[in-house]
């Protein structure tokens, strides 16, 4: 099994960006499709967008569509999540994921999750 650790949240403001980084260990992260969902306070688990196995595919939520971008360096076993022009209902625990099967957005389909890093869009 994967592990993974996630980093660079923060507070920002409103429009500022953030660059997450999600770093595996214990196997390589060419095997698997990674995605990134969150969380908000009192809100169920959301997709946020996910990246194929080499990086030639990604998918996002309709929502961050044109402001957040997915990559892998799968060199250095690790996923990115760049976020600009970030507002506050972006403000959540934020997750990567990874899966083996198949493209998803269903967490259920992501078998190994890292422990968040706390988002935090001030207006």
């Amino acid at each position: 099994q994967v592990q993974l650790v996630e980093s660079g949240g923060g507070l920002v403001q409103a429009g500022d960006s953030l660059r997450l980084s999600c770093a595996a260990s214990g196997r390589t992260l060419n095997e698997y499709i990674m995605g990134w969902f969150r969380q908000a306070p009192g809100k169920e688990r959301e997709f946020v967008g996910g990246i194929s196995w080499g990086g030639g595919g990604t998918y996002y939520s309709d929502f961050v569509k044109g402001r957040f971008t997915i990559s892998r360096v799968n060199a250095k076993n690790t996923v990115y999540l760049q976020m600009n022009s970030l507002k506050p209902e972006d403000t959540a625990v934020y997750y990567c994921a990874a899966a083996r099967l198949r493209v998803s957005r269903d967490p259920a389909d992501f078998g190994s999750w890292g422990q968040g890093t706390q988002v935090t869009v001030s207006s």
